[in-house]
């Protein structure tokens, strides 16, 4: 959800996410929010001075980093932003991907809401969503260890457990020869994620904040990829056309060199919406 920057073409692009200070960065190896609100709110982010990190071809969903820089502007209500429904599997695998991805970001906004019941709760429904698309074996050691960690309030293995969880989902699925779904995961926890930045920000709004959603390189990095998908069975899918949509819509409100409190409600719009129609029980 950071501005990015892409290197190479086609399929083996790779993202370079830049990253927070060191202070913030060390959150995703396990720090606590805690470390992070000592330091003062930052007047303004600067993105562009940030040191990169390289991510081959997909998105962790929702970064911990994100979330430590949104403590630094405010105080977010985390479990206000949890919701009671996760969605509903239908049995079409590209609602199952997209679903796992807002399952797997909720995730990380549960560790931060310091609710433990939730986390478990989605630690069982990663299971669930992961045998939808053939790859329950490889998250059931993560899904029974974030409830275990959860359990315990280790909120910093909590995380590691979600991240891990993540790419063993998307190494099981390439393995399959299902790169392109693994990406709807990817777009799944980048939407949630994005709903839940746009509701924080929108509440508590400061340009600092909107900028989180400055990220132009990443919108038209998901587009290409919906756009290059060799299945056009699955391009053609009803919810990855309303993903591709949304993008489309979304690219030219945060392309602004300030973007105001109105747009940042308009993506929240856009993004709620589309989060709603992946959880719905008629795709």
């Amino acid at each position: 959800m950071m501005r990015a920057l892409l290197t190479g073409n086609g399929p083996s692009a790779k993202l370079i996410f830049p990253m927070l200070p060191r202070l913030i960065t060390t959150a995703l190896c396990g720090f606590a929010v805690a470390n992070a609100l000592a330091e003062p709110p930052p007047s303004t982010i600067d993105l562009s001075k940030f040191p990169a990190a390289a991510v081959e071809d997909v998105v962790v969903p929702v970064p911990s980093e994100i979330f430590i820089v949104l403590d630094k502007l405010g105080t977010p209500n985390w479990k206000g932003e949890l919701r009671d429904n996760l969605g509903t599997n239908t049995g079409n695998r590209a609602q199952i991907a997209l679903l796992l991805g807002t399952v797997i970001a909720d995730g990380f906004i549960a560790v931060e809401a310091e609710d433990s019941e939730k986390v478990k709760q989605i630690g069982q429904e990663v299971l669930v969503l992961a045998d939808g698309i053939n790859v329950r074996k490889a998250v059931i050691a993560r899904s029974k260890s974030i409830t275990d960690k959860a359990e315990a309030k280790d909120w910093r293995a909590v995380r590691s457990e979600l991240d891990g969880a993540l790419q063993d989902v998307r190494g099981a699925m390439q393995e399959l020869g299902d790169d392109e779904l693994a990406q709807l995961v990817s777009l799944g926890g980048w939407i949630r994620g994005t709903q839940v930045l746009t509701s924080i920000v929108g509440q508590n709004y400061s340009p600092a904040g909107a900028e989180l959603l400055n990220q132009p390189e990443l919108l038209n990095y998901f587009a290409r990829r919906i756009d290059e998908m060799r299945s056009r069975n699955l391009k053609k899918e009803e919810l990855v056309v309303k993903v591709r949509k949304l993008l489309r819509d979304i690219k030219p409100i945060i392309g602004k060199d300030t973007i105001t409190v109105e747009n940042v409600q308009k993506v929240n719009k856009l993004t709620t919406d589309t989060v709603k129609a992946i959880t719905s029980e008629d795709q």
